[in-house]
Parts: C-alpha cells; sequence; structure tokens
C-alpha cells in the first residue's frame, strides 16, 4: 500500500519542565505490562535482517570513508530561537540501500568493548514498510521543527550514499560535530503484543576506545525528557516489554552510544511488528507527532 511521506505544516516545539517529562511518562503507562531485556539492539525478538545497532560504512573493498554528516538542504540562514548556537545530530536508523549490500554491511567494527556488523537491514512492518524508510521520515520532520528553534542540525546521513553509515561512524559523526545531543531513531521488530516506545540510553562502559563515563548522566537526562514529552505528544505508552513501564532502558553492547563522546540516545518510537503499533508508524500524521515528541524533549534538554 502507498505511504504518504508529506510532512504536515510544523509548529514550535514546546519545552517542559523534567518533572512534568517524567510525569508525563507515569501518567501514560497505566496498563503497561512488565519488562524484558531485549537480545539484541533494541529487539526483544530478533528483527529481520538484524540489530537495531548503528555503525560506521565501509566501502567495498573494505575502506572506511571520512565521516561526512548530511546537512539541511535549505542554504537560507536559520531563524533565531531558543537553539541558536546550538548543534543536533540526527541519526536515522539503517538506510534503505542496506538491503543490496548484505556482505558490505556484515563486515564487523570495533565497538570498543568487542566487535559487531557494521549496519543491518533493519526491520519492516508485515505489510512491507521498512523500518529505513521510517527513521528517514521521522529524520526530516524532526530537522525541520529543531531548524524552526534555531538548531543546526546534522544527519549521519539522508538516504545519500550507497548503505551505511556503520556504528563505529555515526558515533563519530556526531563526536566530531561537538553535538550538544545525538538521537538515533529507530522502531522496533519485536513480538506481536509487545508495545510501545523506549528511550535506550548509554550504560558506563570502558575498554578498547569506549569510554562513556562523560556522557552516562547528560544522556540519561536528554532521555528522560524524550521521553516525557514523546509520551505526551504521540499518546502512546512507554514499551510493555522493556523498561519496566518507564521508558528507559539502559544498555552496554552498541556501539553508537558505546563510541559517543557526546549526549546520546537511541529512541525505539513503537513495535513495527506489532499490528496496533504499526498502524501508527505508517500514519503520517503520528510520525509528525512522534517528531514533534523528540523535537519537544531535545529542547527541553539543551536549555534545560
Amino acid at each position: 500500500m502507498p505511504y504518504d511521506d508529506s510532512p504536515p505544516p510544523t509548529r514550535r516545539a514546546r519545552p517542559l519542565s523534567v518533572a512534568a517529562a517524567l510525569a508525563a511518562v507515569c501518567l501514560t503507562a497505566a496498563g503497561c505490562g512488565g519488562g524484558r531485556e531485549p537480545g539484541e539492539a533494541g529487539a526483544a525478538s530478533p528483527r529481520p535482517g538484524g540489530n537495531a545497532a548503528t555503525s560506521t560504512d565501509p566501502t567495498p573493498t573494505g575502506k572506511q570513508p571520512e565521516p561526512t554528516a548530511s546537512a539541511s538542504p535549505s542554504a537560507k540562514p536559520l531563524p533565531k530561537g531558543p537553539l541558536t548556537g546550538r548543534t543536533v545530530v540526527i541519526d536515522p536508523g539503517h538506510n534503505p540501500g542496506n538491503r543490496d549490500h548484505t556482505r558490505e554491511i556484515s563486515r564487523q567494527v570495533d565497538i570498543g568493548t568487542g566487535r559487531k556488523e557494521c549496519d543491518t537491514t533493519g526491520t519492516a512492518t508485515n505489510d512491507g514498510y521498512a523500518e529505513a524508510r521510517f527513521t528517514l521520515d521521522v529524520s526530516h520532520r524532526l530537522r525541520a521543527l529543531l531548524e524552526a528553534e534555531g538548531a543546526r542540525v546534522r544527519l549521519t546521513h539522508d538516504a545519500d550514499r550507497p548503505f551505511g553509515p556503520c556504528i563505529d561512524e555515526r558515533a563519530r559523526i556526531g563526536n566530531e560535530a561537538k553535538a550538544d545531543a545525538v538521537v538515533s531513531v529507530h522502531a522496533d521488530g519485536s513480538a506481536v503484543g509487545n508495545r510501545g516506545f523506549h528511550v535506550i540510553l548509554p550504560a558506563g562502559v570502558k575498554g578498547g576506545g569506549a569510554d562513556t563515563s562523560k556522557i552516562v548522566k547528560s544522556s540519561a537526562d536528554l532521555g528522560a525528557r524524550i521521553a516525557g514529552h514523546f509520551a505526551r505528544t504521540t499518546g502512546s505508552a512507554p514499551s510493555n516489554y522493556i523498561g519496566g513501564n518507564t521508558g528507559l532502558n539502559t544498555r552496554g553492547d552498541l556501539g553508537g552510544l558505546n563510541l559517543s563522546t557526546v549526549p546520546k540516545v537511541f529512541v525505539e518510537c513503537g513495535n513495527m511488528r506489532d499490528p496496533k503499533d504499526a498502524a501508527l508508524l505508517t500514519s503520517a500524521s503520528w510520525r509528525q507527532k512522534a517528531a514533534q515528541g523528540l523535537a519537544d524533549g531535545i529542547t527541553s534538554y539543551l536549555k534545560g
């Protein structure tokens, strides 16, 4: 079936206090079941094509290109706003071209505490709406909202490369941009009946090239604010299968978080394999709400 990816008119983000943001999570969590830890990057059951971990991009020869970030398509000066002078990196999970480059994305990369696949294809709804398409659409909407607040926004990719980037390059892009916040946008691929969103926070990790000691606290603040605003704006409840009804989950096995030196979180916006969540994720109007919830959370964090 066709999907409408055209964004509705944007509105300005409205920040909340931390207390109000967290209260929103609690108020919307009624009826959620107990949390269950996932086996792979954001999924309680295996995703088609792998996990949600992000990555750096190998060329067919295995040589890594220099990390680059996709800038805003507009050359117009940004408006003055509450986020003027701030830099936000948006990391759209996966890449629509990954499915045609399975050999390249299966190459192992260093995540500091071990090695993982460069990237994966991501998941999809039962009728074929791909996670990679979802993450790009939400990321475009989020970029527009943040730029309206004056932020300088960069994407780790904009489907402007054949595949990737790999998880380690995605982290480097945020680091080299000296981003004030990085948000990696995803959707989960769990079992039917598992519903809701969750925000993945970096654990305290130190080993190899990974050291999250300086970003654990700030990332937790960013994640909590996003969780509260996302629940309030979308009407979605925190996950009923991960995070114990809080909408928050801490992990130390994701290269995109382990290798980050700036505040960063992953957001699993819903479960694409559950029909009820899938109906939301394939709705353009709901994706606009998702982008607004993310924007409000980021704005609250940056102004806090």
